[in-house]
């Protein structure tokens, strides 16, 4: 058989395998995505082991793109490659689990791989959440932790923000933080590097500064702060011949809209060891583990009440083409859960102003509007404020991704590359 067969029969085969394979999810994981891509690459200089590395990279970036293309939609992805490629591929080994290659071979001077792998949905998912740019969290809000710790062996509190702070490693926030993103919560700022408050113009007076903590929320585009302190001590009381520690948790819970303290979280707990060290670390993982509880179950209470208030604004939808594509938008609206009613206060032949009676605030309803599709149109949205919001008409091509766009786009980058 020759080479050019041969090469064919894997591309045939491995191309049933990709539509196979894509979007299978792992058997009762839908927290991963499992699927074949391809990967090919220029052999240089009869250097095959180099071009087969790289492609088995490529086709992890394939694979990195298609966990993409199932989180968002396509016009959400188109209008944001710039992120996807210098944030996310740039760091694509982040996000693969584990990969297999299934086969490769040369063929006409390049090096063809067909690649099985497993992608960190969850991972990808807080990545562009915490970016903004998908928004899962619709009944979850977006929180910023501020948790100051201290046990008996440490000589001074530990926090991240604020002045001259020392090394943080907080076991309290990292309990909360992962109980709370298993439950869906959308967690900012609790990832190296620390958010720099000098950045935002901010000063803290000292790291009890809730105001400045709040200010920072805001800028990093959080809904709301938790705020407070983890500490542990040696009690009194003995059980046996071991030693009782107590550990104790106290939370504040700020809505940054109002600026208003709207929760409050008090736990302790207790644990015993013969070592002090131990015996303290211990009392603090489990207080985390009460304080998790009870925050999760706070904060739904609190932000779903805050979505069911109503809100009333107007919306200002224009564009080319507009009668049909108005007709079509109100049918999604019609859908859209939340909307307790809609009435037009004025219409032309290329404009109309919409009362909207929302669930929710105007930036509510423009990222779960945001998440809509259309056939042969997109939506730009636009000034969003308290009262009023703007929809413009787009064409398709302004903000969808063509499957001959996206072949364009790969060629043009492996020809750079290549050039490169």
């Amino acid at each position: 058989m020759s080479k050019k067969k041969s090469a064919m029969g894997l591309m045939v085969l491995l191309t049933g395998m990709i539509f196979m394979f894509e979007p299978l999810f792992a058997a009762g994981n839908s927290d991963v995505l499992t699927g074949v891509s391809t990967g090919s690459r220029k052999i240089i200089n009869h250097n095959i082991q180099y071009a087969k590395k790289a492609a088995v990279s490529d086709a992890l970036k394939i694979a990195l793109q298609n966990a993409f293309i199932s989180l968002v939609p396509r016009q959400v992805m188109a209008s944001n490659l710039d992120f996807f490629y210098n944030q996310i591929v740039s760091h694509a080994s982040d996000y693969i689990i584990t990969y297999r290659v299934l086969g490769g071979i040369e063929n006409s001077g390049r090096y063809l791989v067909g690649v099985e792998s497993k992608v960190d949905l969850i991972l990808l998912e807080q990545t562009l959440t915490n970016a903004r740019i998908l928004n899962t969290g619709q009944d979850k809000p977006v929180i910023l932790f501020f948790i100051i710790e201290k046990t008996p062996s440490d000589l001074l509190s530990r926090y991240w923000w604020g002045n001259n702070p020392i090394p943080y490693e907080s076991l309290a926030e990292k309990i909360i933080v992962n109980k709370m993103v298993q439950e869906r919560f959308i967690i900012t700022g609790n990832i190296e590097p620390r958010p720099d408050p000098s950045f935002y113009d901010i000063t803290f007076d000292s790291i009890y500064d809730v105001e400045a903590a709040i200010d920072l929320g805001r800028g990093m585009k959080a809904d709301m702060i938790i705020f407070g302190k983890a500490s542990s001590s040696e009690a009194i009381n003995r059980m046996g011949e071991e030693k009782t520690f107590n550990g104790e948790i106290n939370l504040e819970g700020y809505y940054l809209e109002t600026g208003e303290k709207v929760i409050e979280s008090r736990v302790q707990a207790a644990a015993k060891s013969n070592i002090a060290e131990e015996g303290n670390i211990l009392a603090v993982s489990r207080a985390a583990k009460l304080s998790a509880v009870d925050l999760i179950d706070k904060v739904n209470t609190f932000w779903t009440q805050n979505l069911r208030k109503e809100h009333t604004f107007d919306v200002n939808i224009e564009g080319e083409n507009f009668l049909p594509r108005f007709i079509a938008l109100k049918q999604k609206l019609k859908q859209m859960p939340g909307i307790e009613n809609m009435q037009p206060s004025e219409m032309g032949s290329n404009y109309a102003v919409m009362q909207i009676f929302y669930k929710g605030k105007p930036s509510q309803f423009a990222d779960m509007l945001m998440l809509k599709t259309f056939d042969s149109f997109g939506l730009e949205i636009s000034d969003v404020r308290d009262d009023f919001l703007n929809i413009r008409f787009i064409e398709k091509g302004q903000s969808f991704l063509f499957k001959e766009d996206s072949q364009k786009i790969e060629t043009t980058k492996e020809s750079n590359l290549e050039a490169n």
